[in-house]
């Protein structure tokens, strides 16, 4: 078959975006910009784009094959990264990076069935974004480079299971068996403000498949679920497996993970929503553990972690002046042992909004403060520090300079919509260590066998971190195809002017697409 790169006829605007995304990206992008715009052309050319317009028939069409129903989607993305300075490293650079994944599926009266393949690539990964202790990886540049020594393209088997429906003559109960994925808090997530809240706010905080990287995580193990039109009682068993920033992800990982969860609709006080959750997180790797212990305590501690997490969360959207009020309250409390030591930590959020619903541009203001605990003393006998165990932290981080470990986050967060297809959001966040004894926490769980899945820098005994101010954009080119901006800048704090004196400025721009088929 021939292979056409023509593109949509080009309009005005679309040079003046293609001027502006040129004019904020240093010259070393332009190579992988230009090849994630003629990527994009293939891919519409062999994927037969339809009308731009949102109509029936521009929504990806279904693929029949013998009664199987095939799908995928394909992601494109360039991130340029303006890390800390330091002469010991580079860290001001540009990668690029797709992630296509295929799946194939079939609906039976009693059973579902999918199977779905990853094809993740990295393009141009810097070679020198990593400095010596304690500066470490200078962004996820470093993060790949670090994880993927001998090859850069990976495929494996991403999804795999077979649902059974009506488990047990019950039409309410469902059990999916096999790989998957999952993210903690999604499970009754309605078409409202309520559940955008829940969506951005809650979910994935403690387990997810950590989408923002280009390989991402699945988890093997059963899946059961039971739901009616108010409730949902959820309880999953599993092992995750490789992959986040490391492209090969076929194998799982000796970690175990068990999670139960009871949700409810409350509509006492608007548009509401309760949940109640516990897991299980088991660590049976040999890896160095990553806390503020000498490295010779931990490297003399080879104890498993075993970790039970209680905790609840409430969300209410209710109707008050012109538009709508959102409140969000979510805590845990950590028991069980970090290797030698026992393991006691917590973690809290307080978020509150306002949506003026009947605007124009539906401008909706929130702002919170979140704090997860951090250890003290490191030569006592118990770790306190919150641990995040498999979470998507990027919902929370999306600078992903750290995460919600030993922090202490308040935020301001404003989105509006200037046309029906685009979304603007921008984010402040005011950070700090809880705890100047512990450290600079990056990461979301393990990935690998032979590392530990967190980074940590010494603070240093100081708790002044960053400040962080972000944008970003959304617009629906069609009903199959998203194009994505987004750019960050964090001026570092005490914290960070310790490690990297050199320049403690930090910036991430990225173009991304993503296309449905």
């Amino acid at each position: 078959m021939a292979l056409s790169l023509e593109c949509n006829p080009v309009t005005e605007r679309d040079v003046l975006r293609v001027e502006y995304v040129v004019s904020v990206l240093p010259l070393r992008s332009i190579v992988i910009t230009g090849w994630l715009i003629v990527s994009q052309c293939a891919i519409g050319q062999l994927l037969a784009e339809g009308d731009p317009q949102d109509s029936p028939s521009s929504r990806p069409r279904q693929i029949q094959i013998k009664g199987w129903t095939l799908a995928g989607n394909v992601r494109l993305r360039l991130e340029d990264w303006d890390f800390f300075k330091t002469k010991a490293g580079d860290s001001s650079y540009a990668y690029g990076a797709s992630l296509v994944r295929v799946s194939i599926s079939r609906q039976f009266q009693s059973q579902d069935w999918l199977f779905e393949l990853a094809q993740p690539s990295l393009i141009g990964l810097p070679s020198d974004a990593i400095a010596s202790p304690p500066q470490g990886q200078l962004g996820f540049g470093g993060s790949y480079f670090a994880a993927n020594p001998e090859r850069t393209v990976g495929a494996f088997l991403k999804q795999g299971f077979v649902r059974f429906k009506g488990v047990g003559g019950d039409r309410s109960s469902n059990l999916r068996i096999g790989r998957f994925e999952f993210g903690d808090g999604l499970e009754m997530t309605p078409e409202s403000p309520l559940g955008t809240v829940i969506r951005d706010r809650i979910a994935n905080r403690l387990i997810g498949n950590f989408g923002f990287t280009h390989v991402q995580r699945s988890l093997d193990g059963i899946h059961f679920s039971r739901s009616t039109p108010d409730t949902n009682f959820t309880f999953v068993a599993a092992r995750p497996t490789e992959g986040v920033f490391q492209v090969k992800g076929m194998n799982e990982l000796n970690v175990d993970i068990v999670y139960g969860a009871w949700t409810k609709n409350v509509r006492s006080l608007g548009d509401g929503q309760g949940r109640l959750f516990a897991t299980y997180y088991r660590d049976g790797r040999d890896v160095l553990k990553t806390d503020n212990r000498p490295v010779s305590a931990r490297l003399a501690d080879h104890g498993k972690l075993n970790i039970t997490t209680i905790g609840g969360n409430y969300v209410s959207v209710f109707d008050t002046g012109k538009g709508k009020a959102d409140v969000l309250f979510w805590g845990t409390f950590q028991a069980g042992t970090w290797g030698a030591q026992r393991h006691r930590a917590n973690a809290a959020a307080v978020e509150a909004g306002y949506l003026f619903d009947s605007a124009r541009l539906k401008p909706w203001a929130r702002g919170g403060y979140f704090r997860g605990s951090g250890a003290g003393d490191p030569s006592d006998r118990t770790h306190r520090t919150f641990f995040q165990e498999l979470p998507t932290p990027r919902p929370f981080a999306r600078f992903p300079l750290y995460n919600l470990m030993n922090n202490e986050d308040a935020f301001a967060q404003f989105t509006f919509n200037p046309m029906r297809k685009l979304t603007i959001r921008s984010e402040a966040h005011w950070l700090n260590l809880t705890s100047a004894k512990d450290l600079w926490y990056v990461g979301g769980g393990a990935f690998q066998k032979q590392s530990f899945g967190y980074t940590g820098r010494p603070s240093n005994g100081l708790k002044r971190f960053a400040r962080v101010l972000d944008v970003s954009s959304d617009y629906q080119l069609d009903g199959q195809t998203t194009l994505t901006l987004y750019a960050a800048h964090a001026s570092g704090k005490d914290v960070i002017r310790n490690l990297f004196p050199e320049g403690p400025g930090a910036s991430l721009i990225y173009i991304e697409v993503t296309k449905r088929f």
